[in-house]
């Protein structure tokens, strides 16, 4: 009887690991970005939150929001500032479309160079433009100085940067490139084919911008209105280089409840006025962009 030869193991057949569960591969790929997102969290409530609430708790002082908001300062601030704000508005909407319309559609030497710096003019702090205009239309300034050379008066009449029409030329000049960026994003997407058969029918060039382009630059005015409306309600370093002792805005009666009076209350209400009304203004701003760029 013939001996059984050596039995060779059969290795199992090859097949899929078992791995985690579904649910708890999701849970680790989860976790990793809850914790990365603590840190910011948590820098943004000791920056921002922390000290807003301390605004909004040092405001609600018992008779403050009384005292405050039925006081005269406060309403002229606020008649001022919205007035202010709205009249800059409209100047940076009407110079803003003229400048974009002669730079998108009227060829000219330096065209391009002319946009660039716009984009570059956004990045300049607001009491630059503030102290060129001192340099120019100031007391010692460029102008009232020739006046004086010219005339040999004792000083020269330029004397209104330091009235609510010089801070409103200075907002104007600072925020119309806020508006110009805007339109001229919207004005690369415009379709000039509409624009020649327009000029051809024989209309023009004021009708063919009132009824052709005014219409696709609707949106992006919106836009860039409402957003130079939120920043002129919060302009601080405008009122306060032109040296216009007259015009005190909601941010300047922060500071002078703040740091000349020593009434940190007064300054927390005339404060948290002023954030709520740009927080609405800005929610505003939001939805018109958002609806902008829904048309586009």
């Amino acid at each position: 009887m013939a001996s059984a030869g050596p039995r060779t193991a059969t290795a199992p057949a090859p097949g899929p690991r078992p791995g985690p569960a579904p649910g708890a591969a999701r849970d680790r790929r989860r976790t990793p970005a809850r914790i990365w997102a603590l840190p910011p969290v948590v820098v943004l409530a000791l920056v921002f939150l922390y000290p807003l609430g301390l605004v909004v708790r040092e405001s609600l002082t018992p008779g403050a929001y009384g005292d405050v908001l039925t006081s005269q300062a406060f309403q002229e601030a606020l008649t001022t500032t919205v007035l202010l704000a709205v009249g800059a508005t409209a100047g940076c909407l009407v110079l803003g479309f003229t400048l974009a319309v002669v730079i998108a559609f009227v060829p000219f030497p330096g065209g391009r160079a002319v946009a660039r710096f716009i984009d570059v003019f956004l990045s300049f702090p607001s009491f630059l433009i503030t102290l060129a205009l001192l340099f120019v239309y100031g007391t010692v300034g460029i102008a009232n100085g020739l006046w004086t050379d010219v005339t040999g008066a004792a000083e020269g009449p330029f004397r209104f940067l330091a009235t609510p029409w010089g801070v409103l030329l200075a907002e104007i000049t600072y925020f119309t490139p806020f508006v110009v960026r805007p339109l001229l994003a919207a004005f690369s997407q415009l379709d000039t084919a509409q624009l020649e058969v327009a000029s051809s029918l024989g209309a023009r060039p004021a009708r063919v911008v009132r009824q052709v382009v005014l219409p696709e630059a609707l949106p992006a005015l919106a836009a860039g209105g409402s957003l130079v409306l939120v920043m002129c309600l919060n302009e601080f370093g405008i009122v306060l280089f032109t040296g216009a002792k007259g015009v005190t805005t909601l941010p300047m009666l922060v500071y002078g409840k703040a740091i000349l009076e020593s009434d940190y209350p007064a300054a927390c209400v005339v404060a948290v006025v002023n954030i709520a009304i740009s927080v609405g203004l800005y929610a505003l701003y939001r939805g018109v962009s958002r609806r902008a760029g829904a048309q586009r």
